[in-house]
């Protein structure tokens, strides 16, 4: 019994922790070619919502998640453009698409759904890896998921090889560190952030799309409940690194998934209390981190070419 509960305890923590880590890695994206991005939240909201939608008059779970991913990176496109083209404050466009999100899903989820909230949706079933899901605890955990829960451990050495050992992550990296430097090679600074957040807000729906189709099959408004703040505060724990960033949302999963244990325990602490417990952790991790984590140099900067500032 102590090995099941300290099985289905792990295999929770990741579960929890994967729509975070779809969401810190598209912030990565985005903050790392030096365009902050708080909307994270919003594209999460708007990435649930519209894979929903897909799923629920489709009846087809798939067809969801690409209207997820096509949705975010239409979201993606739209902070890019304020924030890149028209040069708005980046923290303001990210507010603005945040709230805009929750006023627009939570409309359209009372006209589509009646009640505010679909019905049961059809899911995602999981895959057993032959031969190697019946290891004790480990094989349950890492080979026995859900194709989302596979993408994302292939994402992650993806993404750290394409950031750091190609010639596309050394020009992201450029833009957002030095952006006159990368723009004097002849990088289009412009370009490289458009491609970079809307490929953000593809990452950030599709975890969006993973809490509504696989973690709860259901949509219900403001279901992202801060989600998006915790995974940027993720990104910062873990430096803007792919690796340290999802061991950050592990950690982040881990602890919601501990609260929830300690709520079926009975115990007499009020839930309100324990609900609290992944964002103190967030607090502390942040807090922690004063003056120590290092962002990309131009975060947060919009860039104006010479020939514009003459």
């Amino acid at each position: 019994m102590d090995i099941n509960f300290f099985t289905d305890y792990l295999v929770a923590s990741l579960r929890l922790s994967t729509p975070l880590a779809f969401a810190a890695l598209g912030g990565l994206f985005s903050e790392r070619s030096g365009v902050l991005n708080i909307a994270l939240e919003g594209m999460l909201l708007t990435g649930a919502f519209s894979g929903a939608a897909g799923a629920f008059f489709t009846g087809n779970v798939w067809l969801g998640i690409l209207l997820a991913i096509i949705i975010g990176g239409i979201v993606g496109l739209l902070h890019a453009y304020l924030c890149v083209t028209l040069r708005v404050d980046q923290l303001v466009s990210g507010l603005a698409i945040n709230l805009t999100a929750a006023g627009l899903t939570s409309f359209w989820a009372r006209v589509l759904f009646n009640s505010g909230q679909t019905q049961q949706l059809p899911g995602i079933q999981t895959i057993a890896i032959p031969g190697l899901h019946n290891i004790p605890i480990f094989g349950t955990l890492f080979f026995n998921q859900d194709p989302l829960i596979y993408l994302l451990f292939l994402l992650v050495p993806l993404i750290s090889y394409i950031l750091f050992c190609t010639s596309l992550g050394l020009s992201l990296r450029a833009v957002g560190e030095y952006p006159r430097a990368a723009d004097t090679a002849g990088v289009s600074v412009t370009l490289v952030r458009y491609i970079a957040v809307a490929l953000s807000g593809c990452l950030a729906s599709l975890g969006g799309a993973y809490l509504a189709l696989v973690h709860v099959k259901f949509f219900v408004e403001d279901m992202s409940a801060g989600k998006g703040f915790i995974a940027l505060a993720a990104l910062i724990f873990g430096r803007w690194h792919p690796v340290s960033t999802v061991l950050a949302c592990l950690l982040f999963g881990a602890t919601e998934a501990l609260q929830l244990r300690i709520q079926a325990f009975n115990l007499n602490i009020p839930y309100q209390f324990l609900v609290m417990l992944p964002y103190i952790i967030a607090l502390l991790a942040l807090v922690g981190l004063a003056g120590k984590s290092t962002p990309p140099a131009a975060l947060g900067i919009p860039y104006i070419p010479e020939s514009r500032e003459q």
